[in-house]
């Protein structure tokens, strides 16, 4: 852009002639050349003279006269005056007024890694009881999805219990449907199938509460892991990525395997059901949506999504330590080994453990490393159901 100074008053721009500090008091002009006790006199020299001139200017930049009585200032204070005539036209500054705030909406605000406020709801659940601890904490995404249950003195027993964490998606109702009703239901087959096929009792435990739910014609779906203790054995299931890790001397042992996509038998029983599995920024999917193969819900992808749990059973012994049930928003974020790391030194070799503590610092953990999502931790004191 050209922008040219012009001095309003000057008598080489103005189209009548006016007073400027080129001119006398009486109105005569500084000769070219005026000479002082014999010497020449230069005519002074004022820095508003300065050319900003450039091909392109569409307008005069104007600026105030001084006096020669005033002392020059700084080309760098030039200042634009209160009128300009711009076309003819007198125009006042105009006050420019702070642009109103930019609202940037939450899903936005994820996705460029801000952290994002979030619908209000249920920010935490702190649960600590006698040989179990709950620790959940809502993720930046939305509402708390995540649910859990733990039920103890099954059937009067103080060594019998069974725990579960859900990790609902697409809505919190399957996770909550299950929480309330798997553990009855589970309870409801052993009754039937006998003591010698609780794992077949859990199996169908899971695709009864599954059908309930899906008659329930609600949306949404969860993923499980559960932990039943009976007689000093430790059943533990999953649908789903949720994971249960075992401390076994202080050693981590993967009690179950996540149900992803990416796994081969996952992937071939998909396919040959007539589905399809894809990988999308890195992250597999069944037909392009769902990032878990199985789970309770999930009624439009019902042909693929299977309820159906993988059951592992053990004896629990004395260098069973504890076990940890927890929802992807952990897993994601902390490997096995480093839960058990953490928990350990709060739950063994102490008089008084403090499991809750332990539970809270793993989620922290989680949330400090960039875990979005929600998280759910629970951890079992074993040495208190040994049979």
């Amino acid at each position: 852009m050209s922008l040219s100074l012009i001095i309003p008053n000057s008598p080489i721009f103005s189209p009548k002639k006016v007073p400027s500090i080129f001119c006398k008091s009486d109105g005569s002009s500084f000769s070219s050349s005026p000479r002082i006790n014999g010497s020449q006199q230069q005519p002074p020299s004022s820095p508003l003279s300065l050319s900003l001139s450039s091909p392109k200017s569409p307008l005069p930049i104007s600026s105030t006269p001084q006096s020669p009585s005033s002392p020059l200032k700084s080309p760098l204070s030039i200042c634009v005056p209160k009128k300009q005539l711009l076309f003819g036209t007198d125009v006042a500054p105009v006050k420019r007024k702070r642009p109103g705030r930019i609202e940037i909406p939450t899903s936005m605000a994820v996705q460029l890694g801000f952290a994002a406020e979030t619908p209000r709801g249920e920010e935490e659940v702190q649960v600590e009881e006698e040989g179990y601890s709950v620790y959940c904490k809502r993720g930046r995404r939305g509402k708390m999805e995540d649910r859990y249950s733990a039920a103890v003195d099954l059937n009067g027993d103080p060594k019998q219990a069974f725990f579960g964490v859900y990790d609902g998606h697409g809505d919190s109702k399957a996770a909550e449907f299950v929480a309330k009703n798997l553990d009855k239901k589970v309870m409801e087959e052993v009754s039937k199938t006998g003591e010698d096929a609780i794992d077949d009792a859990i199996r169908d435990a899971y695709l009864i509460t599954d059908m309930d739910f899906l008659k329930e014609d609600m949306g949404g779906g969860t993923c499980c892991v559960t932990a039943m203790i009976h007689k000093g054995d430790l059943f533990v299931s999953n649908a789903g990525d949720c994971r249960a890790v075992l401390s076994r001397n202080g050693v981590a042992e993967a009690l179950t395997n996540d149900h992803h996509p990416s796994r081969e038998d996952e992937r071939d029983r998909i396919e040959a059901l007539g589905g399809y599995v894809d990988c999308c920024h890195g992250v597999w999917r069944i037909q392009g949506s769902l990032a878990v193969s199985r789970a309770i819900g999930d009624k439009h992808l019902k042909q693929w999504v299977i309820a159906e749990p993988e059951t592992k059973k053990l004896k629990i012994k004395p260098e069973c330590e504890f076990l940890i049930l927890a929802s992807d928003g952990l897993w994601n974020k902390v490997t096995n080994q480093e839960a058990v790391d953490l928990v350990r030194p709060f739950c063994v070799g102490l008089d008084k453990p403090k499991p809750f503590s332990a539970c809270k610092k793993l989620a922290e953990l989680s949330s400090w490393r960039g875990s979005f999502d929600d998280i759910s931790v629970m951890v079992v004191q074993l040495q208190h159901f040994l049979f």
